[in-house]
């Protein structure tokens, strides 16, 4: 057991050590958290402006026929479980961290300027989540810091499947976190759709769209991906 943690610490040490002295990746990687950063906060006023904009319902093939499930606990904590999973695969190998925030922070400032385009308003039979004593779908306040994250009408296109896809085709060369990523996608995917939380065209087109922006970034950020190869 002793062996096992004193080849483990040098191992993760030998990992940082190099990336750390170099100066490009340094400020590749502060430029990568300052891009989440800002996403996030677009993020936030484009989810404030779905929310105050948002219309009627409309009719949906899949969840005009089929009733609503209570998917609260997968929907709310089960991204919350997979993103820990994420930051501990990034943690381990530095070399990964810069493209997947960079790209990361793309989807989100794509997927912002998409949910203010059209206002459609939740399904009406949605389940109620409630995290905190908030009102997901409630009137969003400046105060509820949750909407950094998700509102109620930020509907087009899916980000609970479309995260997880990204990161699939980012980590496409790790047999064991495609598949993880790949199914924890279209688990979310169905889960949103069993509560009724998006619409069938929100999740279909999240892959579509993911996988644009996926390219997107590796034009936007070579260095950054070539680098991940080495991981």
């Amino acid at each position: 057991m002793a062996d096992n943690k004193a080849g483990f610490w040098p191992g993760l040490k030998s990992r940082y050590r190099p990336q750390f002295s170099e100066k490009k990746y340094v400020w590749s990687l502060i430029l990568a958290f300052a891009l989440l950063v800002a996403s996030l906060v677009i993020n936030y006023f484009a989810a404030m402006y779905a929310v105050e904009r948002a219309s009627n319902p409309v009719a949906d093939i899949i969840l005009s026929n089929i009733p609503t499930f209570d998917v609260d606990w997968a929907f709310v904590y089960g991204p919350i479980i997979f993103w820990v999973i994420i930051s501990l695969y990034l943690v381990y190998d530095p070399k990964r961290i810069p493209f997947t925030i960079k790209s990361i922070a793309l989807f989100i400032v794509i997927r912002s300027a998409f949910i203010t385009l059209t206002h459609i308003g939740p399904f009406p039979d949605h389940i109620s989540l409630d995290v905190a004593g908030m009102d997901l779908f409630g009137r969003l306040t400046r105060g509820d810091l949750f909407f950094v994250f998700s509102a109620g009408a930020d509907l087009f296109f899916s980000g609970h499947t479309g995260f997880p896809f990204l990161l699939a085709l980012i980590f496409w060369n790790d047999k064991t976190m495609r598949w993880f990523c790949l199914v924890s996608s279209v688990f979310f995917g169905i889960v949103v759709l069993l509560g009724h939380l998006h619409y069938s065209i929100d999740v279909a087109s999240a892959f579509f769209i993911t996988y644009t922006i996926y390219h997107i970034a590796i034009k936007a950020f070579p260095t950054d991906k070539n680098r991940l190869l080495t991981a």
